[in-house]
């Protein structure tokens, strides 16, 4: 069994559950984390204001949204809960509404559980994987479907790194230079070419949500096998941050990536905001990191 799998207690798994709106989703989520004695009913209420403060940032794939919270004493220990709707319902999320699958984050600490959010995010960009999920008839079958390992997200055309997999001769600073309009020098461009508007990149993206702990670092996690593939991973570093912290850290980074309903929270904080709808999506994400660093 994977990380993912064992931190979701067969308990803590509810099939073709009626809900009657987003908050009796969520309600439904963190009720089985209590169930599971992972945390209090608090933790659960505290899921729902968050939404409520920061809109409904946690639908971050179609049809998928993935409830959490600050870790506090409400939290007992790291696990998750997944409930999938009887019928769907709409968050608020255009672009991925309505949603059918809710899982609940509920974390001890900022790390324990970045591992299992890279494994969920490429079960969720797996086809097959996503069908498991949706037509598991027991939990078992759920928890075979989240430890199973599925391929990454494909990314078609965009996907194809070329010269740009490995930076070869060219130097590191000349594979993430940003240009003052946002243009950035690509990996194979002739080093003898330099725009004269760019400027040097500051090796640093930020991926925010509300509380930095659950969809921030599910966007890091993809963000971060896109750059595997272009072989930067050397060269840029990615952090996952909450909206507070982003606001004041934003002049650090070349760009914020993040939802819609969070760019909305954020406002103008003096840098790129890049707005991400599935952040299961490599697809996505090397199209927005190609426009970003001119690839």
């Amino acid at each position: 069994m994977s990380q993912l799998s064992d931190l979701v207690d067969p308990t803590a798994i509810l099939l073709d559950a009626p809900a009657q709106d987003w908050r009796a989703a969520i309600r439904l989520s963190g009720d089985l984390l209590v169930s599971a004695e992972a945390t209090t009913g608090s933790y659960t209420e505290a899921m729902i204001r968050t939404v409520e403060e920061h809109g409904p940032y946690i639908v971050i794939a179609p049809g998928f949204a993935l409830a959490h919270a600050r870790p506090d004493d409400s939290v007992l220990r790291t696990a998750l809960s997944f409930v999938r709707l009887a019928e769907p319902i709409p968050f608020g999320n255009a672009a991925n509404d309505p949603v059918t699958l809710v899982m609940a984050l509920a974390a001890a600490d900022s790390s324990a559980h970045q591992a299992a959010l890279a494994a969920l995010a490429g079960v969720l960009a797996d086809p097959a994987g996503r069908r498991a999920l949706d037509s598991a008839s027991t939990p078992s079958e759920v928890l075979a479907a989240l430890g199973a390992d599925g391929p990454a997200d494909a990314t078609g055309s965009t996907g194809s790194t070329g010269s740009t997999g490995s930076t070869g001769s060219t130097d590191a600073s000349m594979a993430a230079t940003a240009g003052a309009d946002g243009s950035a020098a690509s990996a194979d461009s002739d080093p003898a070419v330099v725009d004269p508007d760019a400027v040097p990149s500051k090796n640093l993206i930020l991926t925010v949500c509300g509380n930095g702990l659950g969809t921030s670092l599910f966007l890091k996690n993809t963000a971060e096998q896109v750059l595997d593939r272009w072989g930067w991973s050397s060269y840029l570093d990615i952090q996952a941050t909450d909206t507070i912290s982003a606001k004041g850290r934003a002049k650090e980074a070349d760009v914020i990536l993040t939802s819609g309903a969070i760019a909305d929270t954020l406002g103008d904080v003096g840098v790129r905001v890049e707005i991400i709808e599935n952040f299961t999506s490599q697809a996505e994400i090397d199209a927005v990191l190609r426009r970003v660093y001119a690839v």
